[in-house]
């Protein structure tokens, strides 16, 4: 049985479909709406509509009009304008609150991914990393609370959790991307905050053969940080679709090749401690690297296509995509207040905020460090549509998606010698200028022959048992796939309040696992074992054969920081100068290696509106999803052997796992009343949801003892505690309202739109809580017969995540589409295209009454574009801005943690050609650039924006491009 008291919105809903169904009774039978409107939208296709049946109601002739408006193909459409003019039509005919792009306009915006394309469009926001958007938060909400889709099924993620990272799809490869604000009972995978769907080319689609193929050449505006990689790039790709055996038969293939560079000026302050109790904060340390990166992207597609009669189609549709990142890290890391160094008196205090200042015995670090990133990304959808008779059709659906990620992040530390006591140290002045950046004044030459492979700052002296640590290696290894088995009927009716019924179920299994492998990087010292103090010789000299760039090279200019050592660290890896040692939780707390298994069981139905309420046309749907979940976690706990908080190359690791089940009952809503023929009033309620984020729902635990309160009874004051992840999390759950009143142009050129939405969220996941649990499987491992019967109480408590927070987001959103030409003649051939959100929220959880916002709301998000075209030329220049909020970065031993994320704006252009006749007939000359104002990615905490702790410039991006269409 539902509850009632979580169910009032269902009720609400179900009440709302009776009275619609009730008023129509009265209402006559309804004629095509926006019938004029429907061909202007369709006046670019050359595809004529194929019959279904022999009888074809006007209601039927309505909804294949408005499925070609739909069919966007890559060439079926020419120019910015005319993508428009579709992305435009998808949205108007669309029966939920969506936002939509075209084929012609992903092709030519700037970018090297998907998610250059998602960032501009309105609502949504993007995260970059290593200087490339990478996550897409949707009205405020961070990644975990969208979900994406390719053709309508749910994608597995390359990273530890549920976030989708949107650099891994080619932009090539989509025909058009449909963002759905607002959910439907048939939308399988929808996401809290929306649900991103990525459409690729169906060949049988199209009016006509299609090939095209471009070729670009990419640079960057810094020159190389880092020696190894270099500053240009190259991008290649590719499609052709067509038609064999009387259109019955359809092929479509796409090839995408990218070699991507990025050079990062990096710079990572520790923190800011107190000078003195209750005195100003003051920098504690500093990592500092120049990054010189690497993108490489090989992508495939291919798609089948049959459809012997009008009544079936089936369509096989694979990707693969295979994405390697790699990364020379030159640097130096300077422990200051944190360390033996001393701040000088002198210093200059701004606000409470030491501004400048020197330090004296500073020992620092010299990085020569490597990471790579490995993914490889399949996907494989089978779709069978089958039209039974004129009033029912069946659509069976069988997808499997797989990620499999690796990651090798190497480090390699050299200084003047072994442990701050010995070598030369050096006397820094340290400034932070207005940009956040802290620029430096060192003495030391730190590209002289003093340095040799060491652990300058005795970093293993804590581990166990103790070693030199000369380097360290983290290795993180996840995959994830999602098997899904969909199957669905769907009713039409010839008349009456209900164009259709659909109705049906998926099933789908999800695997996601996670592996942190961690190694000590020592100095080879002879026959040395693990009784050895410390493993490791204390030095060694850097081999000449290492070396690279003639043994110096300068990444650090930009702070100020002169010349020092540089050599390749895999040569030292490979060729015998570093033994390696396996470690456990070195610098992390919790085992990380775990595994999250879901069985989602959903069946659903939908009814589909196309009537009347009194004059007024009214279309929509209102149905029900009933998601039924079966979760279970593994993890790794410590052995009590290995001594309570151990770590390092003899910590012992056993299994322990949990899990649950739950329910979770989905109504949605959507109405558009048909204000006029070219006014639209939509409203839509649903209840939505987004499960547990799979490295919070991990099993893993770190079980901690206290001797002292063995005798107690209070489970908050007990012998046993621990720290981990929460196996038994549910999801987060809201109820999302939203209304949106749009006014669009004659012939779909443009619209006007604004929208208010409304969401209230319960059972919100508070990562940062505490759960009570049972420790008694653990008693006979931890305590002695005697101890055990002294035992005050088995439960003790847990710090993990759990369901504890409540609160809401509100917001609205202004958009225009406008060509100029509508206002005078004399802006004939220009355009704009602006939106702008405003989000607000209120957090709170259990025991803490003071509300916090929303991690990954920017309460400000707008876009702005203008553009031009007249003939061949077109041009057009993009502002994308979102105010400061709080999101993901990564954190010491391949975490992930939240920071404050500054904000600011991004400004990237374009200008094109296209021989549209003569002797170059089907190409086009591209030139765009990205990050043109150079905006750099800063992060900060406790609210002061001087306080830094991440600086990074990524430099300006350019792309010069030819594309050609065969005709």
């Amino acid at each position: 049985m539902i509850q009632l008291k979580r169910n009032v919105l269902a009720m609400a809903l179900a009440s709302i479909g009776v009275c619609a169904y009730g008023m129509a009774q009265a209402a006559p039978t309804p004629l095509p709406r926006n019938a004029s409107d429907t061909a202007a939208a369709t006046a670019g296709s050359a595809q004529d509509s194929q019959q279904t049946g022999a009888k074809t109601s006007a209601r039927e002739t309505k909804k294949e009009e408005e499925a070609k408006a739909k069919q966007l193909g890559v060439v079926a459409v020419t120019g910015f304008v005319s993508s428009i003019t579709n992305s435009t039509a998808i949205q108007r005919y669309s029966s939920e609150i969506v936002e939509a792009v075209s084929a012609e306009q992903i092709g030519k915006l700037p970018g090297i991914s998907i998610a250059d394309t998602l960032g501009r469009m309105p609502g949504l926001a993007v995260q970059t990393l290593n200087g490339r958007p990478q996550v897409v938060s949707i009205h405020g909400f961070g990644p975990d609370f969208s979900t994406a889709l390719v053709n309508g099924n749910e994608q597995v993620s390359t990273g530890n959790s549920r976030g989708v990272q949107y650099d891994q799809y080619p932009a090539s490869w989509f025909n058009s991307v449909v963002v759905y604000l607002t959910p439907k009972a048939s939308l399988m995978g929808q996401g809290l905050a929306g649900t991103v769907d990525l459409r690729t080319i169906q060949p049988l689609d199209e009016p006509h053969r299609i090939a095209a193929f471009t070729a670009g050449y990419t640079w960057n505006s810094q020159s190389t940080l880092s020696p190894g990689f270099s500053n240009q790039g190259y991008s290649v790709n590719g499609i052709w679709a067509d038609q064999f055996f009387n259109n019955t038969f359809g092929v479509a293939l796409g090839v995408d090749l990218m070699k991507s560079p990025t050079q990062i000026e990096h710079q990572q302050p520790w923190g800011y401690p107190n000078v003195s109790n209750g005195g100003p904060v003051v920098v504690g340390g500093d990592k500092n690297y120049g990054y010189s990166d690497l993108l490489g992207r090989t992508g495939l597609l291919g798609t089948l296509q049959w459809r012997p009669s009008k009544n079936f189609t089936s369509t096989l549709t694979t990707t693969y995509d295979d994405f390697r990142e790699d990364q020379q890290a030159k640097g130096i890391e300077f422990p200051l207040f944190w360390s033996a160094a001393h701040l000088q008196p002198g210093y200059t205090v701004n606000n409470g905020f030491v501004t400048s200042g020197t330090y004296n015995n500073v020992k620092a670090v010299v990085r020569n460090d490597y990471n790579s990133n490995y993914a490889r990304v399949y996907n494989i959808d089978w779709n069978n549509k089958y039209r039974i008779n004129e009033d029912w059709s069946a659509d069976v659906d069988a997808n499997y998606s797989r990620a499999n990620r690796r990651s090798f992040l190497m480090e390699s530390y050299s200084g003047t010698g072994y442990t701050p006591a010995n070598g030369a140290t050096d006397t820094i002045g340290f400034t932070e200028l207005g940009s956040g950046l802290l620029y430096f004044n060192p003495t030391l030459n730190y590209a002289s022959n003093q340095f040799v492979l060491t652990d300058p700052q005795g970093w293993g002296a804590g581990a166990s048992p103790s070693i030199v640590q000369a380097g360290f290696i983290n290795a993180p290894r996840t995959t994830d796939y999602i098997a899904d088995l969909r199957a669905g009927l769907k009713r039409d009716f010839e008349s009456g309040p209900f164009s259709s019924v659909q109705f049906g179920i998926d099933r789908k299994t999800r695997n996601k696992t996670y592996n942190l492998d961690q190694y000590f990087l020592t100095l080879p010292n002879g026959s040395q074992t693990y009784t050895t103090v410390p493993i490791g010789a204390q030095t060694a000299p850097i081999p000449a054969a290492a070396l690279v760039n003639g043994g110096s090279c300068d990444p650090l200019a930009f702070m100020g920081v002169g010349p020092q050592v540089c050599y390749n660290p895999l040569y030292l890896l490979n060729n015998g100068y570093y033994t390696v040692f396996p470690t456990s939780l070195s610098s992390i707390g919790v085992p990380p290696n775990w595994k999250v298994h879901e069985i989602d069981t959903t069946p659903y139905v939908q009814f589909n509106l196309d009537t009347h309420v009194g004059p007024i046309p009214l279309t929509g749907n209102f149905g029900l999803q009933v998601a039924h979940t079966l979760q279970g976690a593994s993890g790794q706990r410590v052995t009590p052997s290995s001594g309570v908080g151990g770590h390092g190359a003899q910590v012992q690791l056993v299994p322990v796992s949990g899990g649950t089940s739950y329910t979770r009952y989905l109504p949605s809503m959507n109405l558009i009343f048909g204000l006029t023929d070219n006014t639209d009033l939509r409203v839509s309620a649903a209840r939505v949801m987004a499960r547990a984020r799979m490295d919070q729902m991990n099993a893993s635990m770190s079980i901690n003892t206290n001797i002292t309160q063995l005798l107690s009874t209070n489970p908050n004051q007990a012998y046993f505690s621990a720290s981990g992840g929460n196996p038994k999390l549910l999801p987060t759950m809201a109820d999302d309202y939203n209304i949106s009143l749009e006014h669009y142009f004659e012939g779909n050129q443009g619209y006007v739109a604004a929208s208010a939405y409304f969401l209230e969220l319960h059972d919100y996941i508070n990562p940062n809580a505490a759960y009570l649990a049972n420790f008694t499987p653990f008693i006979s491992s931890y305590l002695s017969p005697a101890e055990q019967q002294q035992l005050g109480t088995p439960l003790g408590i847990v710090s993990g995540p759990v369901n504890n927070g409540s609160g809401n987001v509100k917001g609205a959103q202004a958009t225009a589409s406008v060509p100029l030409k509508l206002l005078t003649p004399v802006l004939n051939d220009f355009g704009v295209i602006l939106s702008a959100d405003y989000t607000k929220s209120s957090l709170v959880y259990a025991g803490n009454t003071t509300p916090i916002t929303v991690p990954g709301l920017s309460k400000w998000v707008t876009q702005e574009t203008v553009y031009f075209q007249h003939g061949g030329l077109q041009a057009r220049v993009s502002r994308s801005y979102r105010s400061s909020f709080l999101g993901e970065v990564s954190g010491i031993s391949a975490t992930r943690i939240l920071q404050t994320i500054q904000g600011g704006s991004s400004y990237d252009a374009q200008v094109s050609y296209a021989f549209n006749s003569g002797r170059f007939k089907g190409m086009t000359l591209i030139l765009q650039g990205s990050n043109l104002t150079n905006k750099r990615f800063v992060t900060y905490q406790n609210g002061d924006p001087r306080q830094v702790l991440i600086w990074e410039n990524y430099g300006r991006s350019y792309e010069a491009l030819v594309s050609y269409k065969f005709q």
